[in-house]
């Protein structure tokens, strides 16, 4: 059958027509989004983590007894914890690690009584043989206010060697890499590399810097890099950085 030459005539210009219909759609598009730079695809970024696994810790309730608690308020908290602090506790070296608990909760006991804290002021103690208890009371995962660096104890955690390291004393192997374990893990929880530097403001004038002062300090510190002591002592402070390396490997960096 043979269509009208009218006919012929509108087929042929239907491509043209859809062509021209293109033009005019792109032309709106672009108009309405001409003022607006095209934005490129945002690549998903990875978390950036370093966690270490959580070494055993000891609670409190096998070094206090019911005998021994006092009353204390509510533990405080920070946001995170970006640095440790190692201090030693200036005690007899000499003892046998089952009489640890005994150790703790005497200065548990001068520091609440004498001192009048509210509790013992450092978060964990390590003893000889390597064995990590929990101090200060809120849990060990959470970032709990210490009592232990003067100036220095928001945002930190405070590690006490059971012990006197001053210089020439045998540091155990065994306590120093109990440390490296816990603080990798307790730095890893906030992916702080205990190899690096960190800001942390003072907060008290006794410390080694100013009240309000803005220092630049180890995340895996000494006691003496903030405040003016000997604590840890000569020869656990020689051997922080060979800490400081073991936690970086034990989080995997």
């Amino acid at each position: 059958m043979r269509l009208p030459r009218a006919a012929l005539v509108g087929l042929a210009c239907v491509p043209g027509l859809i062509a021209v219909l293109l033009l005019v759609v792109c032309a709106v598009r672009v108009g309405r989004t001409g003022d607006r730079p095209a934005r490129p695809p945002v690549a998903a970024r990875p978390a950036v983590v370093h966690p270490a696994a959580k070494p055993p810790i000891v609670p409190r309730s096998r070094w206090l007894d019911a005998e021994s608690t006092h009353d204390q308020p509510p533990a405080r908290y920070d946001d995170r914890v970006v640095a440790v602090f190692v201090h030693h506790t200036d005690s007899p070296n000499g003892y046998d690690c089952a009489d640890a608990p005994r150790i703790i909760r005497y200065l548990y006991a001068g520091q609440t009584g004498a001192r009048q804290w509210d509790d013992i002021g450092y978060n964990f103690l390590v003893d000889r043989c390597g064995t990590i208890y929990e101090g200060r009371a809120g849990g060990v995962d959470r970032p709990v206010t210490g009592a232990h660096a003067q100036g220095f104890n928001h945002r930190t955690a405070g590690v006490a060697a059971i012990g006197t390291f001053t210089a020439g004393t045998p540091v155990p192997r065994a306590m120093t890499d109990a440390i490296a374990a816990l603080t990798a893990w307790k730095l890893g929880l906030s992916d702080v590399d205990p190899r690096a530097t960190v800001r942390l403001v003072s907060s008290n004038n006794l410390a080694r810097f100013a009240a309000g002062t803005s220092a630049v300090l180890p995340t895996l510190a000494g006691h003496n890099d903030g405040f003016m002591t000997s604590c840890p002592g000569a020869a656990l402070t020689a051997r922080l950085p060979a800490i400081r390396e073991l936690a970086a490997r034990l989080q995997g960096r």
